[in-house]
């Protein structure tokens, strides 16, 4: 077995500030953002006209995780971002359950997203008046072949380099916040009466006004929900060993996507909601998947219509290289440090990517693909990546409370927030509220009534880590017999 000791990375530090922030905004808007904030009047019953409340308290842990994402990768910019952190910070073990657990829920998402796509391109093929079409891509396996045809695309793109990569995703991110704005400028244009006169209009019913009911619990079990669509920001430090000027960049990044995207959120919601009552919604979300293009169709002009549909299949695609080069630098990191084989640590020779550990999580995706396809509800997908984050973003604020302990050297170079009393604030902080998110996240998926065990996201999730530990101690034992030093590997940075 070859001593990680002796890797180094080849890896080319090529992405700048923008393209680090696009990373991270590209994986956080997309589902999130046009259909989540709508079908969760389903998946929440009760939420009513609360969402964008619920919305801004999703967003107190994610601003929490990021402080503690920003500060760690300001003083350990690698690639791998979580891992390094966790188990320079911790120990190997939760520095490998922390970046698991984001691995393998980023990756079932990216199918996830995959197979979303497909209805809104249908959509645009409806709004165009190309039924025909449109009646094919309803067809089970024409929607799996266009999944697994836009997730291979952008692992493609992934392969070819950070390049590439950056010239494929800032035009997309512009055109996606462009055609987003339509969405927030229509929303504002027409009121409720108008959109129940065109509900009556064009489909002849008449819609009567629900009275709401507030629930904290429901409050508080919407935003562990939503808190989703805050995920995606963590990409930008597993981009670490390709970011110029890293210690700088990588924490102005993170907070860049935060602040723009929590800002977009709340533009984007607010408008659809003003516009469509928010128990419309919840009547419509009860009996099919609604989007944000679908709502507003009853009143905007068919061409309208027809970008803001191509906006959310644009917004969608978007997710895709951004987390597909997120998943894939957290293996690489493990190859690099021995915990994954290390033919996986592997970099084009031309293109300076790890272009196994890329086609690998591309598999992985695939399989999310598939579960959509046979599960029939995507939401799965979404718990499980929910669950895993909760559990990476709460590991981060412990290894922002320890590092300092276990690894003083490190913990110097923090060069954002230098003041330990304000860090341990953060990280206490997000312990505490993270935690709190998750168990009431657990408890919703635990008590819900679904048909199989193997559709709560949590047993799925427990299943995963416990093969993941058996994968890790098994690798962590042959490191040992190999005569690896691992307390020497493990209190450094990987070489660069």
């Amino acid at each position: 077995m070859r001593n990680p000791v002796e890797t180094t990375s080849s890896l080319k530090r090529q992405l700048g500030l923008m393209g680090l922030t696009a990373t991270g905004i590209c994986s956080m808007i997309g589902a999130s953002i046009y259909v989540v904030p709508f079908m969760i009047q389903r998946n929440v019953p009760g939420i009513g006209p609360y969402v964008l409340p619920a919305f801004l308290l999703a967003a107190l842990p994610a601003l929490l995780a990021a402080f503690a994402y920003a500060l760690l990768s300001s003083a350990m910019p690698r690639a791998g971002g979580s891992y390094i952190y966790a188990s320079r910070a911790l120990h190997p073990y939760l520095g490998f359950v922390a970046s698991f657990s984001q691995w393998f829920g980023l990756s079932i998402v990216i199918g996830v997203v995959s197979f979303v796509i497909v209805p809104f391109v249908r959509d645009v093929a409806l709004a165009l008046s190309l039924n025909e079409i449109a009646a094919y891509l309803d067809r089970g396996w024409i929607r799996v072949a266009l999944a697994m045809l836009f997730l291979w695309t952008f692992v493609f793109v992934n392969i070819r380099g950070v390049k590439l990569y950056e010239r494929t995703l800032l035009p997309l991110m512009l055109l996606m916040f462009v055609l987003g704005g339509i969405v927030i400028i229509a929303g504002w244009q027409y009121t409720q009466e108008d959109f129940l006169q065109a509900v009556l209009g064009k489909e002849g019913r008449v819609i009567e006004p629900v009275s709401p009911s507030f629930s904290f619990m429901t409050l508080i079990t919407a935003a562990s929900l939503l808190f989703a669509s805050f995920i995606g920001f963590d990409s930008i430090a597993q981009a670490g060993g390709e970011a110029r000027n890293p210690s700088r960049n990588l924490p102005l990044a993170i907070f860049l996507a935060i602040l723009l995207v929590s800002l977009y959120y709340v533009l984007f919601t607010q408008s659809v909601y003003h516009t469509v009552p928010w128990y419309f919604v919840a009547a419509e979300a009860l009996q099919k998947d609604v989007t944000a293009p679908g709502l507003l169709s009853y009143v905007l002009p068919s061409g309208w219509g027809v970008l803001i549909v191509l906006g959310a299949a644009i917004a969608l695609l978007n997710d895709l290289p951004a987390m597909i080069l997120s998943v894939s630098r957290l293996m690489y990191s493990w190859a690099e440090d021995g915990i994954f084989p290390h033919t996986l640590a592997k970099v084009h020779m031309r293109f300076r990517t790890p272009y196994r550990a890329i086609v690998l999580s591309g598999g992985v995706a695939s399989i999310g693909i598939l579960g959509c396809h046979f599960a029939g509800d995507f939401f799965l997908g979404i718990d499980i990546m929910v669950t895993s984050m909760m559990v990476n973003f709460l590991l981060m604020c412990v290894s922002l409370l320890w590092l300092p302990i276990r690894n003083p050297m490190l913990a110097k170079n923090i060069s954002v927030i230098k003041s330990r009393a304000l860090q341990k604030g953060i990280a206490i902080a997000g312990i505490v509220l993270i935690g709190f998110f998750l168990i009431i996240h657990t408890v919703k998926d635990l008590s819900n009534t679904a048909a199989a065990w193997y559709f709560h996201s949590t047993p799925v999730w427990l299943i995963v880590m416990a093969l993941a530990s058996i994968v890790f101690w098994i690798r962590w034992r042959n490191m040992i017999r190999a005569g690896v030093n691992t307390r020497e590997l493990f209190s450094k940075l990987p070489d660069e």
